[in-house]
């Protein structure tokens, strides 16, 4: 890892770095200057961040959901920063699990909060100590669907309302410290998302008794078809992250923000629309309504 002394400016830690937004968001930090640190899942990852920043982003092999490991990247990153403290963390990893809630495996479910809520309070507590030192703030990036929930996408949007409602806590929790908390609420993105969400479905379905086909079969499909379309038209990813840096920046500090204009239009229908009209809503959106 870089030395304090190599890089006295700003810092950076971001989660998920190695692929899609979450790459993206690193490497436009160290564009603008930060010494990034991250995580990822596979050497590989942590090579090719290394060549495409010029060596600015440094990464780490973590599996989120180890608590210990997670403290060990995270005591790394604080000991090469020393008494200037942590500036950012960036809290973007996170897994995806559709499927109609009756259908899918609890352990997957399990496995969804244990990465995108239980694997993000580990990375933010083990962070805390550093991030006091520099005033710095944590920006938790979350999705619309945490506010307009969705059929067979129900994992996803409740682990990311559980830590939008863990951030408001901390936000309370470390006013005193000078460590602001930021939500950003994304919305679709052209990254690798798409992809892996595609096999994501298509396992699902697979996976599908004659009984579950005959009753979620046809409806699943069609989410599954109407999502694809919404990821792979949605905003793309450097785009994307170039709004989250900017959330990272604002002054004053914004508690939640929209990353992308169909979030700021989800997000203004959860402010606005009644439960009837939500509920109709959400079955529009997925081409079931």
């Amino acid at each position: 890892m870089p030395s304090p002394s190599e890089h006295p400016h700003r810092s950076a830690a971001v989660t998920g770095a190695g692929g899609g937004l979450g790459r993206d968001i690193a490497l436009g930090l160290a564009a603008k200057g930060y010494v990034v640190f991250g995580t990822a899942m596979s050497i590989a990852e942590v090579q090719d961040l290394k060549d495409a920043s010029g060596g600015r982003v440094s990464l780490t092999v973590c599996d989120m959901t180890r608590e210990q490991a997670v403290k060990a990247w995270a005591g790394g990153v604080s000991d090469a920063l020393g008494d200037s403290g942590l500036d950012l963390l960036i809290n973007n990893a996170g897994i995806l699990t559709p499927g109609p809630i009756e259908v899918l495996p609890l352990d997957a479910i399990r496995r969804e909060f244990d990465v995108n809520v239980f694997g993000a309070l580990s990375v933010m507590n083990a962070f805390l100590p550093a991030l006091r030192k520099a005033r710095g703030r944590i920006v938790q990036v979350s999705t619309w669907t945490a506010s307009v929930p969705l059929p067979f996408n129900g994992p996803s949007g409740a682990s990311k309302a559980a830590m939008e409602v863990f951030a408001a806590v901390y936000r309370a929790e470390l006013k005193s410290f000078g460590v602001d908390i930021v939500v950003a609420a994304a919305g679709n993105m052209r990254t690798g998302g798409p992809a892996k969400t595609v096999a994501a479905l298509a396992r699902v379905a697979d996976d599908m008794t004659a009984e579950q086909r005959g009753l979620y079969g046809q409806s699943f499909n069609t989410f599954a078809t109407t999502l694809n379309g919404m990821q792979s038209s949605g905003l793309d990813s450097v785009l994307a992250a170039r709004r989250v840096i900017e959330l990272a920046e604002q002054m004053p500090a914004p508690s939640r923000a929209p990353v992308g204009t169909d979030a700021d239009e989800m997000l203004r229908a959860a402010r606005e629309k009644s439960d009837d009209e939500l509920d109709a809503l959400r079955l529009r959106i997925v081409g079931l309504g």
